[in-house]
C-alpha cells in the first residue's frame, strides 16, 4: 500500500530539503503543491527545486504550463489527482509538497471545482486594492485577502465567465486519501530573518535579470518579487524600495500561510524547524512517519 506523505508550511522552513531527504528514505517520489512552481520560467523569485536539489527524485507537477497560460485550481486538482491515483495504484509512495493551502485542499479533500470557459482578462493595471473592491461588489463576505492577488484575480474572472461565485462544500475537510500531514514551522523572528535572507540570495543569483526578461508575460505581476520589481520597471519605485517591499510582502505571505495551514488543517503535525541542524528536523519528521504505519 502506498504512503502518502503531505508537508505544507510557510516559505523558508525548509519543505523542499525535508520532501526529499523523506523521498530518499521512503523510495518516494514527489508531487508539487506550489502554485507558483507550476510555471516554466520562474526559477529565481519562486525558490523552485533546482536540478541539482532534486537529487534524482521524480517530481511532477513542477514546470507545467508558462506565465502565458490560464492553469486554474480546477486544471491542478485534474492533473494532480490523476498522478496520485496512477502512483497509488503502482503501489509507489508518494510525498506532495507545497505552500500553496488551496492546492493541497483540492487535491486531497472533497473540495468540488468545475471546469469552465475561463475569460481571459488583463488586470495588470488593476492595485491589489481595485481588485479586492471588485471582489466586495460581487460578495462582501468572500474572505480574500488584499494581498492575495492571485486569488482575488481568480475569484472575479470565475465570476465574469459563470455569472457564479466560487463557493466551498460542506465536504471541503473529508479527505479523499490516507495520508500523513506534516508541517513546518519557525519562530517568527527567526522565519522573518530566513525570508529576508532569502530575498537577498535571489538578487545575487540574478532576480533583476530574469525579471527584465519575464516582465512581458500575462501572470508576471502574480508573483512576489515579480510584482515589485514591476513597480520599479515602470518607475513607481527605486530598486532598494523594491527589494524592501518584496522582502515585507514575503514576511507577510508568510504569515498569512502559517494561520491558514493552522486553521484550515486542524490534523497537521506541526515541526518546529531546527536551522542550525536540520537533520534533527527530519528526524521529528520520520519519527511522525513511522509512528502512523
Amino acid at each position: 500500500m502506498s504512503k502518502i506523505i503531505v508537508i505544507a508550511g510557510p516559505t523558508a522552513t525548509g519543505k523542499t530539503k525535508l520532501s526529499i531527504s523523506l523521498a530518499k528514505k521512503y523510495n518516494a517520489r514527489i508531487i508539487n503543491a506550489d502554485s507558483t512552481a507550476i510555471y516554466k520560467e520562474p526559477l529565481i523569485a519562486t525558490a523552485k527545486v533546482t536540478e541539482e536539489e532534486k537529487e534524482g527524485i521524480i517530481h511532477y507537477l513542477i514546470d507545467t504550463v508558462s506565465l502565458n497560460d490560464d492553469y486554474t485550481l480546477y486544471d491542478y486538482q485534474r492533473d494532480g489527482r490523476k498522478i496520485l491515483d496512477k502512483l497509488i495504484s503502482e503501489n509507489i509512495n508518494v510525498i506532495i509538497v507545497g505552500g500553496s493551502g488551496l492546492y493541497l485542499k483540492a487535491l486531497l479533500y472533497d473540495y468540488k471545482l468545475e471546469q469552465t470557459e475561463i475569460k481571459r482578462i488583463d488586470y495588470s493595471n488593476y492595485s491589489n486594492e481595485e481588485l479586492k473592491k471588485i471582489a466586495d461588489s460581487i460578495d462582501i463576505n468572500n474572505n480574500i485577502h488584499v494581498n492575495n492577488r492571485q486569488r482575488l484575480e481568480r475569484y472575479i474572472t470565475f465570476y465574469k465567465s459563470t455569472g457564479s461565485i466560487i463557493k466551498k462544500t460542506d465536504n471541503i475537510n473529508k479527505r479523499m486519501y490516507d495520508f500523513i500531514l506534516i508541517g513546518l514551522k519557525a519562530d517568527r523572528q527567526m522565519l522573518y530573518k530566513m525570508t529576508d535572507k532569502r530575498v537577498d540570495d535571489m538578487f545575487n543569483n540574478g532576480l533583476l535579470n530574469e525579471a527584465k526578461e519575464l516582465s512581458n508575460l500575462k501572470n508576471f505581476t502574480n508573483i512576489i518579487g515579480y510584482r515589485e520589481l514591476y513597480k520599479y520597471f515602470k518607475n513607481e519605485i527605486s530598486l532598494e524600495e523594491a527589494k524592501d517591499l518584496m522582502k515585507r510582502n514575503t514576511r507577510r505571505y508568510a504569515k498569512r500561510q502559517y494561520t491558514w495551514f493552522n486553521n484550515q488543517m486542524k490534523d497537521i503535525n506541526w515541526i518546529e524547524v531546527d536551522y542550525n541542524n536540520f537533520n534533527n528536523t527530519i528526524n521529528k519528521a520520520i519519527k511522525i512517519i513511522d509512528s502512523n504505519n
